[in-house]
């Protein structure tokens, strides 16, 4: 069988990202976070307003972050 195992974007410390969640209390199923640090397992621990209005850390697999759309922070 040929298929190839897609790798997962790897985003540079510090970059604002895209969590793209499976949670249907998320709006539209994406969110847009800072990258902390990387974690094991191939998750990241990332920031982002959380539903109080303060920044929450929490941890997610790398799988479901992708990069920014082209020119929102431009």
């Amino acid at each position: 069988m040929g298929g190839r195992k897609k790798t997962a974007w790897l985003p540079p410390i510090g970059s604002v990202a895209t969590y793209v969640g499976r949670s249907s209390r998320m709006t539209k199923g994406a969110y847009n976070v800072r990258i902390v640090a990387e974690a094991c397992s191939g998750r990241m621990v990332v920031e982002g307003i959380g539903r109080n209005g303060c920044v929450a850390r929490f941890t997610i697999k790398r799988e479901n972050l992708a990069p920014l759309q082209p020119g929102l922070f431009d």
